[in-house]
């Protein structure tokens, strides 16, 4: 008797109570992806039922990149990472919560989509800003986050020294005082990217707002009542965007599997097409072609070509007293 009365209280318990999630991630991401991974997530956690019968729960947590990975070094949670910058997740694998050879884990190198740092400009162009040189010019107002706190700003910098560079026959002086100009002519270094538009289509501060292109798309489809005009500059870096399960969280949370399953969706037909929607260049073909209209054509360098790799960039441009540093001088 005891046992039927047991029994029957654990289904009404069960029954009153809700449904739990039996998985639940967390992402941590970059400043400016929280509407993307708001379209990605509901059809992973469609997919994931779908195929394991299991239900899912994706949390969120977005900021400055750098800031990001230094929070999940110092206890912050993270299942998966989806950055916008290698030397994040290099840093994270340095201290033991990535895998050294993360960028195996997954196709073109663990990055499943990429852009450009590209221009928004307002109504009509008043400062017929078209490329990298128009930034330096005197009386633009240029917007774009700081770069030591934001890797979407790092992008920035790197494109415009890259610029610099080609403009200068590869004279190292000559793109040291080339990006000193831009950077003169920002009124204001926000953390992240997410502030940096807030100044720019929100405040109305600036000429020209720099930032991966994919985002000069949505922002221009947010604040349409603007109508903020889209420019992609002659050339620009490559900028890919990394991901890695953080090994040393799932593996201790029981969710390397969904966590896996989560990273290789974004590589999914699906999701390839939620981002190229969102104005991300992908590796999807068939995709790509599709929505080729979004994507002018331009000339895109590497980091690896241009500056040595990712190592060579953060010893000598951003670690501590290195180039960045000095462009910074006197802001």
């Amino acid at each position: 008797m005891k046992t039927r009365l047991t029994t029957a209280l654990a289904l009404v318990l069960g029954l009153a109570s809700p449904v739990a999630a039996q998985d639940a991630i967390l992402n941590v991401s970059y400043d400016i992806a929280r509407e993307l991974f708001a379209e990605l997530n509901p059809v992973f956690a469609e997919k994931w039922q779908a195929e394991t019968g299991r239900s899912v729960t994706i949390d969120q947590s977005h900021g400055g990149s750098s800031k990001q990975a230094r929070a999940i070094l110092e206890g912050l949670p993270a299942d998966v990472v989806t950055f916008n910058q290698v030397t994040d997740i290099d840093v994270l694998a340095e201290g033991g919560m990535v895998d050294e050879n993360w960028r195996d884990a997954f196709p073109n190198q663990a990055s499943p989509y990429y852009s450009l740092p590209a221009f928004l400009v307002r109504e009509g162009n008043p400062k017929n800003i078209g490329d990298w040189d128009d930034l330096a010019a005197e009386g633009v107002q240029v917007i774009f986050p700081n770069p030591k706190t934001s890797g979407n700003a790092r992008y920035t910098y790197l494109a415009a020294y890259a610029y610099g560079l080609e403009k200068n026959n590869g004279d190292q002086a000559a793109a040291q005082e080339f990006v000193k100009k831009i950077f003169a002519n920002v009124p204001v270094f926000d953390q992240g990217g997410r502030a940096a538009t807030a100044t720019f289509a929100e405040r109305g501060l600036g000429d020209v707002l720099i930032t991966f292109e994919a985002e000069t798309g949505g922002i221009a489809r947010q604040y349409a009542d603007a109508k903020l005009e889209r420019v992609t500059p002659s050339m620009s870096v490559l900028a890919e965007f990394p991901v890695a399960i953080v090994t040393e969280n799932a593996e201790s949370k029981g969710t390397a599997e969904v966590s896996k399953a989560y990273l290789d969706f974004l590589y999914s037909p699906e999701a390839q097409r939620i981002l190229a929607q969102n104005f991300n260049r992908v590796h999807d073909d068939a995709i790509t072609a599709e929505f080729a209209a979004n994507f002018p054509d331009v000339k895109l360098v590497t980091v690896e070509d241009v500056f040595g790799g990712w190592d060579k960039v953060q010893e000598e441009h951003f670690a501590e007293g290195g180039i960045l540093d000095s462009v910074f001088v006197n802001q």
